[in-house]
């Protein structure tokens, strides 16, 4: 029997380090062993929205202490949920973390694990983490059980919208002649205009948003309503990257041009942070209005 996002309202994105979960050994778990349920606690934030209000422990990893495991340990996980990698990573790692109290255990089926593991283990990777052995997909239930399953509308809305990836971090370049800049703005599919900034966090991962509107030099195939979040994305994929270009506590002006590949991804190409004094972007992003490449 498969069970669908209708019955149990789980699909729902979230805001998302790994960190003891990459070294612990795949748990085993015993379903004919005693549970109990508690009320998803209002800390346990990956969580809190998931679409039920109460969890059963010990959960799928074999955790048992909310305070002492499941907690702390949910917060490993925020940083790839707040890449966007899949529309289910959330519903897929809350029903292994946090799984709903019903009067059945409901898994992930195998291939809602494959799907969120093929899209969101090159983000891990990028980061510098394996896909986590604790989350073999081997260990859970093929369709014909009784599961969560991945849903086809997610993957077809997918394809259609340009997706930030793991990246070389492009080049930046301070103080362009106009000339330069020009260059840049002919060779490349799009081109915007964006502060961004860095979070001051001295007790994690640092976080990275794209401050006010994204304004569009050449638009190129970007869609305007999801620009800022596909930015935001790409930071939070690239952090090595992100971490270069803004320093803790600041914001930062910049003309980003960059592709977007034939499978949708994009790539930053060439960065150019805008100060005050700098001329040359001024008069290039003036130039452009009227310029033929």
């Amino acid at each position: 029997m498969q069970l669908g996002a209708s019955e149990l309202a789980f699909v729902l994105l979230l805001s998302g380090v790994f960190s003891t979960l990459f070294a612990s050994p795949l748990l085993a778990f015993d379903l004919g062993q005693s549970t109990r349920c508690v009320t998803i606690p209002n800390q346990m934030k990956v969580c809190k929205d998931v679409g039920y209000s109460e969890m059963r422990l010990p959960n799928f990893l074999g955790h048992s202490n909310l305070e002492g495991e499941v907690v702390p340990r949910s917060e490993d996980w925020r940083p790839l949920l707040q890449t966007g990698c899949h529309p289910q990573a959330q519903a897929f790692l809350c029903s292994i973390i946090a799984p709903v109290c019903l009067d059945t255990f409901i898994q992930p089926c195998h291939s809602l694990c494959v799907a969120v593991r093929d899209s969101c283990a090159p983000v891990l990777a990028c980061q510098g983490h394996p896909w986590p052995e604790a989350l073999n997909c081997d260990r859970f239930p093929a369709e014909e059980d009784m599961c969560l399953t991945p849903l086809s509308k997610f993957s077809h809305f997918m394809k259609d919208l340009p997706k930030a990836v793991c990246q070389n971090c492009p080049s930046v370049e301070v103080a362009p002649a106009t000339k330069t800049v020009m260059s840049a703005l002919c060779h490349h599919d799009f081109a915007v205009t964006a502060k961004l900034h860095r979070l001051r966090h001295p007790t994690r991962e640092p976080e990275f948003q794209v401050e006010g509107r994204v304004e569009f030099i050449r638009q190129g195939p970007l869609l305007p309503y999801d620009t800022q979040h596909l930015l935001r994305d790409w930071l939070l994929i690239n952090l090595s990257c992100a971490s270069a270009l803004v320093r803790p506590g600041r914001s930062q002006l910049y003309v980003l041009t960059g592709s977007v590949q034939p499978d949708g991804n994009i790539a930053l190409v060439r960065l150019f942070p805008w100060h005050k004094k700098d001329a040359g972007i001024a008069l290039a992003t003036r130039k452009w209005k009227h310029h033929r490449c």
